[in-house]
């Protein structure tokens, strides 16, 4: 999994892998999917995640990540984070225009 840390040597990750579990995260961007839907609480789209890691710059994933975690007791926090990612593609787009 992603550490806040930085980059993780192949040895840590390898040693942390889960050969049972985790036998289906064959990429970056599905470990980060999953690592996002673990922060946000919500397994249950972790599909969702691992899409939009796949297919959204990583920095505005931050962004929304970040500004969920910051806030404090949120109800649901997957919601607030689509609300983020919104925004943020909606600030980029204006930034363009």
């Amino acid at each position: 999994m992603k550490d806040d840390k930085g980059p993780q040597a192949i040895k840590d990750i390898l040693s942390s892998f889960n050969w049972n579990e985790d036998k289906y995260i064959s990429r970056e961007f599905q470990d980060y999917g999953y690592y996002l839907a673990e922060q946000l609480h919500d397994l249950d789209h972790k599909a969702l995640y691992i899409k939009m890691a796949k297919e959204l710059p990583r920095g505005i994933l931050e962004k929304a990540r970040n500004f969920v975690k910051d806030a404090s007791h949120v109800k649901n926090p997957g919601r607030l984070f689509m609300w983020k990612i919104k925004e943020l593609k909606k600030e980029k787009l204006d930034d363009k225009k």
